[in-house]
Order: C-alpha cells, then sequence, then structure tokens
C-alpha cells in the first residue's frame, strides 16, 4: 500500500504488508500536536508457549466492520483515526495491526488509540490461529 493510496484510507484489511507511515499520513495534520500509533507485532511466544507464526482469518465484511470501529471512535473524540489489519499467514515479527490517532494533544491522543484498540479487538470478526513449537496449533480468543 503505498502512502498516496492510503491518505484516502480509514480502515483497511489486507494481506499484503502493513505500511505504518501510510497508516499515519492518513490522519497526520499540521494542526495537531500528537500523532499516536498502534502497532501489533506478531511475537515469539504465548504465555509459555514458543509461537512460531500466526494465521489471521476475517469474515468477508471484517473491512465493514473495521471501517465501523474508525468512524464510532472518530464520531465520540472528535479525532481523525485509521486503522489496518492484515490477514493470512504473517511469521515473527510482522506487523497484524496499525492504528493510528491524530489529536491537538497528547491525552486525548493516547485515550482514543487504547479506545480504538479495544474496539478493533471486540468488534471486528477476524480471528487469529497460532501455530506453536512442534508444529501443533490452536485457536486463540474464540
Amino acid at each position: 500500500m503505498t502512502r498516496e493510496a492510503a491518505a484516502t484510507i480509514t480502515a483497511l484489511v489486507t494481506s499484503a504488508p502493513l505500511d505504518a507511515a501510510a497508516i499515519e499520513a492518513a490522519v497526520a495534520s499540521r494542526a495537531d500536536g500528537a500523532l499516536l500509533t498502534f502497532r501489533g507485532i506478531v511475537r515469539d511466544h504465548d504465555q509459555d508457549q514458543a509461537v512460531t507464526g500466526l494465521d489471521y482469518l476475517a469474515h468477508p465484511d471484517a473491512g465493514a466492520f473495521l471501517r465501523a470501529s474508525c468512524d464510532r471512535i472518530a464520531a465520540e473524540t472528535g479525532l481523525r483515526v485509521a486503522a489496518a489489519h492484515r490477514v493470512g499467514s504473517l511469521e515473527v515479527g510482522d506487523l497484524a495491526l496499525v492504528a493510528a490517532v491524530a489529536a491537538p494533544h497528547r491525552a486525548a491522543a493516547f485515550a482514543a488509540i487504547e479506545r480504538l484498540v479495544d474496539d478493533i479487538k471486540r468488534t471486528v470478526p477476524i480471528w487469529k490461529r497460532q501455530h506453536v513449537a512442534g508444529g501443533t496449533t490452536e485457536w486463540v480468543g474464540l
């Protein structure tokens, strides 16, 4: 995804690698003194198990749910927000979720980014299958 394309995108579910700078560019403004980005990164463990990768599967309407989440938080806070979630097979270190918020001041931006990420996790139908050491898989959060 190019920065030019992301400038008009407030929500995206994609199998392509995520570009955090493009998501930030979609919300950035000269009027704002705070630009916060959350990057959800595939880590190498979950509790006491080694993780080798993740598969994200999405409902066909996941993009609409993600847009609704961004729209909801933008309406509640009056701030510009954007988010992108990756689907497909991801490796340790890959970006799975990028969410960005711009605000005149940091306190509002911190509150909004937390609300946005929590809302995405709660309302967007994207499911995670975790590959753990030994070759087994498990669904997380179902």
